[in-house]
């Protein structure tokens, strides 16, 4: 752990605006390390909270906090069983292990004091932030998904489906004999490198501010302790990847006041296709979905500029 936390302040630096990271302890004694950025003069602004995809942490948020944190209290934490979180056993039911993550979250919200939020994820926290909002609509104001993992129904047809990069590929594999890391963690003091060569592509991504392998190390440092929060992303997938509890299945189920914004990659392998089918669950309710361009899964490092300029625009219409 004091790897990651080291590679994370590295990665910290670069923030321009000032900021605090802390614990924050559930009833449950379970810890969520969490990043806030909190200017007093937007107290009364609604705050932004971000929940990251499988395998990341705060810090792959760094090129948006300043952005995004400008003119409203922004929260950013390290999901249960990832990142600096503790790392529990999860369930190995696909519904009680979405029931943990989420009640985490909610735990997470009552020790923050906050009475709402807009709730925004990416992929598998895209997932969640749904997921949490079908428990808890009232604390949500606006819910942002983010090329959201774990939507489509799995197609009877292969044929029918995105062909996904050959990592996905490698990691679906890999799911059905054990957590979807572990070669990380097989792989010791060489992890960095062997993220470096599945996915050279994040340290293109955030080239602005690291010309070394900080980004890869991150990465690596995020996933190579005990297999918590895999573990239940685990149970909550089937075949290839697949949700075993297909969000489009229940997204129907969210209130009609509660809007919702889907924002894609343009390029990216998650089915976008789900915006538009989200939208004809959902008639009578705001539903808008849009795409970057140029951007593929990772979005939100893809086009940084033009994800937080969009991310900021759909929080100024709320409040």
């Amino acid at each position: 752990m004091s790897h990651l936390k080291n590679v994370e302040a590295r990665i910290m630096q670069c923030l321009r605006s000032p900021f605090m990271g802390r614990y924050v302890t559930l009833p449950n004694r379970a810890r969520i390390w969490t990043v806030s950025l909190r200017q007093e003069r937007d107290e009364s602004r609604t705050p932004l909270v971000l929940l990251h995809g499988f395998g990341g942490g705060v810090g792959l948020w760094v090129l948006n906090l300043d952005a995004l944190g400008a003119r409203r209290p922004l929260h950013a934490f390290d999901l249960l069983g990832f990142g600096r979180s503790s790392r529990p056993p999860f369930p190995r039911d696909a519904q009680e292990a979405e029931d943990a993550f989420v009640g985490s979250i909610e735990a997470w919200r009552q020790e923050m004091g906050l009475s709402s939020m807009i709730l925004l994820g990416h992929s598998l926290g895209g997932f969640l932030a749904a997921s949490y909002s079908l428990q808890y609509p009232e604390r949500v104001k606006h819910l942002i998904l983010v090329d959201p993992w774990g939507f489509p129904v799995r197609p009877a047809d292969p044929s029918q489906t995105h062909a996904p990069p050959t990592w996905v590929k490698a990691v679906a594999a890999v799911l059905g004999r054990s957590n979807p890391l572990a070669v990380l963690r097989v792989a010791g003091p060489w992890g960095p490198s062997l993220v470096q060569r599945f996915r050279p592509d994040f340290k293109q991504k955030f080239a602005e501010f690291f010309e070394d392998d900080t980004i890869s190390e991150y990465i690596y440092h995020c996933n190579a302790q005990t297999p918590s929060g895999e573990a239940g992303f685990k149970a909550m997938t089937q075949a290839l990847g697949w949700a075993r509890r297909p969000m489009l299945e229940r997204i129907h189920l969210l209130p009609t006041a509660l809007p919702i914004t889907l924002i894609y990659g343009a390029e990216s392998w998650i089915d976008t296709s789900t915006g538009r089918r989200v939208k004809e669950l959902r008639p009578g309710s705001y539903v808008r979905h849009l795409a970057i361009t140029g951007a593929s899964h990772h979005v939100y490092a893809d086009q940084p500029a033009a994800f937080n300029a969009a991310v900021r625009e759909i929080c100024d219409a709320v409040d």
